[in-house]
C-alpha cells in the first residue's frame, strides 16, 4: 500500500520548509549562476499574497510549492520534490493544491519561470497543459543575461477547476 500524500498550507518558515527550499537552492546552484536564479527568498515566501504548501508522504516532508497571487495572474514559485519522492504523484498533488488556491482567489491564468536545464520540470508542466511563452514581468525587464537560463510557461484554466 502506498503512503498517503498530504499537502498543507504553511504560514511560516518551519524546519521542513527551510530544508526543502535549501535543497532546491542547492540543486539550482549546480546549474545556474546566482543572477539566473529567480526563486523567492525564504522570508518572501510568506508574504501576504503568497500561499505556500508542504507535501508529505507518510508524514515525511516530500516537497513544496507556492503560488503568488498577483493582479493579473498567479505565478508558481519554489516548486520542488525531493528526489526520493519523485515519480510518486507528489508534484501532481502540489500543483493541484496550488491551482485550487489560485482559482479560489479568482485566478485562471497561471505562469511560471523554470530553468532551461530542468527537463523533467518542463515535461511535467507541459503534461499539465502549460505552454512556452515569452518572458513576463518582472522577468521581461531584467537584463538578457539574467534570463538566459530561463524558460517561461503559462496555462489558462477554468474557474471550475
Amino acid at each position: 500500500m502506498t503512503a498517503a500524500i498530504t499537502v498543507d498550507l504553511v504560514l511560516a518558515p518551519t524546519p521542513a520548509v527551510r530544508e526543502l527550499v535549501g535543497e532546491l537552492e542547492a540543486e539550482l546552484s549546480r546549474h545556474y549562476p546566482a543572477e539566473q536564479r529567480h526563486g523567492l527568498a525564504l522570508d518572501a515566501i510568506f508574504a501576504p499574497h503568497i500561499r505556500f504548501f508542504v507535501a508529505a508522504v507518510g508524514g515525511r516532508p516530500a516537497g513544496c510549492g507556492g503560488v503568488a497571487l498577483l493582479e493579473d495572474f498567479a505565478e508558481l514559485k519554489r516548486m520542488y520534490v525531493r528526489p526520493e519522492f519523485r515519480g510518486r504523484g507528489v508534484a501532481d498533488a502540489i500543483l493541484d493544491r496550488l491551482t485550487r488556491a489560485a482559482v479560489a482567489a479568482g485566478h485562471s491564468l497561471f505562469r511560471l519561470e523554470t530553468g532551461t536545464k530542468q527537463d523533467a520540470a518542463m515535461r511535467f508542466y507541459a503534461r499539465h497543459g502549460f505552454e512556452r511563452r515569452g518572458p513576463f514581468e518582472p522577468y521581461a525587464s531584467m537584463p538578457t543575461a539574467s534570463i538566459l537560463g530561463s524558460v517561461f510557461m503559462e496555462k489558462r484554466t477554468s474557474s471550475a477547476t
